[in-house]
């Protein structure tokens, strides 16, 4: 279910940039705008309820012109803990078993193993996910699959 429900979300639900740019013209002519989309994947396949607790403050900061800082303050935490989640700093040799290091604590999966036998997390990683999670607690929805991960399992 857990899965299902992040593709679904990734998806259907992607960071907007805050500010929409002319680009090019549709084939009539007329001027075409667009946003740009923000990466934020791991708050995709893990952690999803903040995400889209953020996804629907960004778009409500889009409909009303404006950004508070709390809001901008987001993207560096995000960051960090992306870059903890993937393991950016060894070259992403963790990504896969950091995503499964953090449902494995949530109870969600078993273990972190991948189909590579060599997809294990680095040696950092596991220091790097513990920090981001103690620093940035707002960003995991811990409490909430511990609410719902009988039903989701039953």
């Amino acid at each position: 279910m857990r899965a299902l429900l992040s593709k679904q979300l990734f998806t259907q639900l992607r960071m907007e940039c805050l500010s929409a740019h002319d680009r090019n013209t549709k084939p009539s002519g007329f001027p075409r705008r667009f946003c740009r989309w923000g990466g934020l994947l791991g708050h995709w396949c893990v952690w999803v309820k903040p995400a889209v607790e953020y996804l629907a403050r960004a778009h409500g900061a889009i409909a009303a012109g404006t950004v508070d800082a709390a809001l901008l303050q987001l993207d560096s935490q995000i960051t960090d803990a992306n870059g903890a989640l993937f393991d950016v700093v060894n070259n992403f040799a963790g990504v896969i078993a950091g995503c499964h290091e953090v449902l494995r604590r949530q109870g969600l999966l078993q273990g972190a193993w991948c189909l590579n036998p060599d997809g294990v997390m680095s040696s950092s990683q596991e220091a790097e996910l513990d920090r981001v999670i103690a620093n940035y607690p707002h960003l995991c929805d811990d409490d909430f699959v511990a609410a719902n991960i009988q039903r989701w399992l039953d």
